[in-house]
């Protein structure tokens, strides 16, 4: 059966295609749909139905502290980026929480600094660790000039880019950062994991069905798979250089990283 088209004048957002077909749905009627480009397989919320994006931090976790729940992630992004790249170099994460990479970049050798959304844990981070981060959207005018174009040698974005409506414009601003050769380290949500595959079936079968909270609203604009990705890549003048799924969990994370079929991706691009 052939799934329902996007409304009219809905183009995909990353190829301008007008093949966009129903991919899943979210919410207790279904009213948050998700339409996949036939042509570069970009997964683009309709949003018309609304978005979701202010969640704030209102704690600081220590960034020195290894076994927080809240650092370990941020440890093995550092692992991932130790193993493919060295000091010295000047590291920019977007994003950077409470600065537990920015910590343990510098420490290793890299010249560092942040961005951030939250004042409260822009200043938190600086007044803990005296790294400098700036206090900004991703999306604001100038923002190049002001962190400094072509000065990066690696820019780090984890968990925002499916957040971001405009992906090409999210590209343009790597390449204006980046030095020639730099690298950019993102990660996302898989969304071709045969696991989350499995539950988009069995709730469009009502063999199972999640139920929300009733103010919900979806947080991600886009979702990507391998092949979007790439496309999205090299459209902006990347190569991809590295491509795995990930884990928390040690063991799973070993096997997820030879075999990507986990819901959480990491990748390595070049700037050509």
């Amino acid at each position: 059966m052939d799934r329902p088209l996007a409304p009219e004048g809905m183009a995909c957002r990353l190829c301008g295609g007008q093949d966009l077909r129903l991919a899943f749905t979210q919410g207790n009627r279904g009213e948050f749909r998700f339409y996949r480009c036939a042509a570069c397989r970009l997964v683009n919320y309709d949003l018309a139905g609304g978005l979701d994006q202010g969640k704030y931090a209102a704690e600081y976790p220590d960034p020195l502290d290894p076994d927080h729940a809240r650092n370990r992630p941020q440890t093995q992004t550092f692992r991932f980026l130790s193993r493919h790249l060295r000091p010295p170099g000047r590291l920019l994460d977007i994003g950077c929480g409470n600065g537990r990479l920015l910590h343990l970049a510098r420490a290793a050798g890299w010249d560092v600094r942040g961005l951030e959304l939250s004042p409260f844990l822009a200043r938190s981070v600086t007044a803990a660790l005296n790294i400098p981060v700036d206090i900004a959207d991703i999306g604001d005018p100038g923002l190049a000039e002001r962190l400094g174009r072509g000065h990066y040698d690696v820019v780090v974005l984890r968990h925002v880019l499916e957040h971001l409506p405009d992906p090409i414009r999210v590209m343009a601003l790597f390449r204006e950062l980046l030095a020639g050769g730099g690298h950019v380290l993102l990660e996302f949500p898989n969304i071709d994991a045969p696991n989350l595959r499995w539950k988009r079936w069995l709730a469009r079968t009502g063999l199972a069905r999640k139920t929300y909270p009733p103010d919900y609203r979806p947080g991600h604009c886009n979702e990507y798979c391998r092949e979007s990705f790439r496309r999205l890549a090299e459209h902006a003048g990347f190569e991809v250089q590295v491509w795995e799924t990930y884990s928390r969990d040690p063991v799973r994370d070993w096997l997820l990283r030879r075999f990507p079929v986990g819901t959480k991706a990491r990748t390595l691009i070049r700037r050509q």
